[in-house]
């Protein structure tokens, strides 16, 4: 596992090193040909400096501004170098332009806005989505062809999930019958659209668990506290597929961009759908905006005469730690307020599995999920300074750095361009056991109780049926 995966000889310079970062430091130094020199960590948290110094690695400490940025980055970045930013509240568009200016190779785990952008109420809820800065970005690489590799939102999900989708499809239509090999992203659509996919979770379940229990005020996750919030507090956002016959109530559309996805007017963490995953069976998860909610369906869309005539709906269910289902709860309890009190769980944790992966709904054969099972086992001996969610993400990074180092003049691309095999293949140590598993399940399963809300049995993977009222 020590080989080395790709030519580099530039720096690797670090915005943010939290939970992620952290993770994928020690991936970097088995497999890319750096050493501790020639890389730079620019942090805003202080907690994490004592690793970069066991290391050997310079550890800047500041709060990346709008005003400040440039000041302090410029220095550091020369032609080749390559910027991972695993960042909170630092614009990943202002990043993005930098590093092209440098001749720099980019990549990030999520599209930011600078600090309060995903809470202005000044703009609207269309203008501080996911699809807004997912829309900003891509227009940024239109204006901008080719130059450095940006990949923009690569971690585990978004990113590897665009990777296990791929394969999906292409294990299903085997199962089919079918004999195929998408080339291009119409050919990967029009295959979604003959084996009937009418809707496409991102089907997570964690279920680490530690005797340090959650605490009044406090705030327990397996990952970014504050990236969590964030998105939790953002509108539920979700591609819209063409089979939906019912419309949400609480659901705005966007009037500029793809016009591949909606949004709820309530935040994602006030919002649960059903979904299912071989190991945990049917479950409530959260539909936490994501962009690859959006990108997905995007890529997924056939088109006929300039008219759009398939796409599948597209969203997260998201069901995190049991520790950290109760401190959501209690954040929604206390109208959105932050507890005080932020923990992130990882050496403490005594068992549990994070199972990530992709679930197909519409063909005849039943639900197809297709993803890792990565138990807290598995990953502390992969690799320090992990659980399993935090690996499965840096596991994901990695493969987007290995395949921007190897295609380094893309412009600005999304995990779904990359090609899924390489990307597999790259991360595929890091992610425990990934596996492929058929069920029957539905949202309508044993939905027969005696205060039943109303439904649509005769289609059951319509989205008024998935979701929990």
């Amino acid at each position: 596992m020590e080989n080395k995966l790709a030519n580099f000889t530039g720096k690797i310079i670090f915005i943010g090193f939290g939970s992620i970062a952290k993770g994928v430091l020690p991936l970097f130094l088995r497999h890319l040909p750096v050493t501790p020199d020639r890389i730079r960590i620019v942090a805003a948290d202080p907690d994490n400096e004592q690793i970069a110094s066991h290391y050997g690695i310079p550890y800047q400490q500041i709060s990346l501004t709008e005003e400040n940025y440039r000041t302090v980055l410029e220095p550091l970045l020369e032609k080749g170098d390559f910027m991972v930013n695993l960042s909170v509240f630092v614009s990943s568009l202002a990043l993005m332009e930098l590093c092209r200016e440098k001749g720099v190779l980019y990549i990030d785990t999520s599209i930011e806005p600078w600090e309060g952008g995903y809470t202005d109420t000044t703009s609207s809820a269309s203008d501080r989505s996911n699809y807004a800065l997912r829309e900003a970005a891509l227009e940024f690489g239109r204006k901008h062809p080719g130059g450095p590799t940006a990949i923009v939102c690569q971690g585990a999900n978004p990113g590897m999930v665009s990777g296990f989708l791929k394969q999906a499809l292409l294990n299903v239509a085997k199962d089919n019958g079918m004999n195929v090999k998408p080339a291009t992203r119409e050919e990967w659509a029009l295959l979604a659209q003959q084996l009937n996919i009418r809707a496409i979770h991102v089907a997570e379940r964690d279920t680490q668990t530690t005797p340090v229990r959650k605490k009044r005020n406090e705030f327990v996750n397996t990952w970014s506290i504050d990236g969590f919030i964030g998105e939790g507090l953002q509108p539920a956002e979700l591609g819209w597929g063409t089979h939906e016959k019912h419309w949400p109530d609480d659901a705005g559309t966007h009037s500029f961009g793809c016009k591949a996805a909606i949004y709820l007017n309530q935040p994602g963490a006030a919002t649960q759908v059903r979904s299912w995953t071989p190991m945990e069976g049917p479950y409530h998860g959260f539909l936490i905006t994501h962009s690859e909610s959006i990108s997905i369906a995007d890529y997924l869309t056939v088109r006929e005469n300039g008219e759009v005539v398939y796409r599948p709906t597209v969203h997260y269910a998201y069901h995190p730690s049991d520790d950290a289902v109760l401190s959501v709860h209690e954040l929604t309890g206390k109208n959105w307020q932050e507890q005080p009190v932020k923990r992130l769980m990882r050496d403490e944790i005594e068992e549990g599995v994070d199972e990530l992966g992709v679930l197909l709904m519409g063909n005849a054969k039943g639900v197809y999920w297709y993803g890792s099972h990565l138990g807290i086992d598995e990953a502390r001996k992969s690799a320090p300074y992990n659980n399993a969610t935090t690996l499965q993400v840096a596991a994901g990074v990695l493969a987007g750095v290995i395949w921007a180092i190897r295609n380094p003049e893309l412009g600005v691309i999304e995990p779904d361009d990359i090609d899924h095999e390489t990307m597999i293949a790259v991360a595929q140590p890091y992610l425990g056991e990934i596996i492929g598993s058929y069920g029957q399940w539905t949202p309508l399963e044993n939905r027969n109780w005696p205060f039943e809300e109303d439904i649509d049995p005769d289609d059951p993977f319509q989205f008024k049926n998935i979701r929990v009222n």
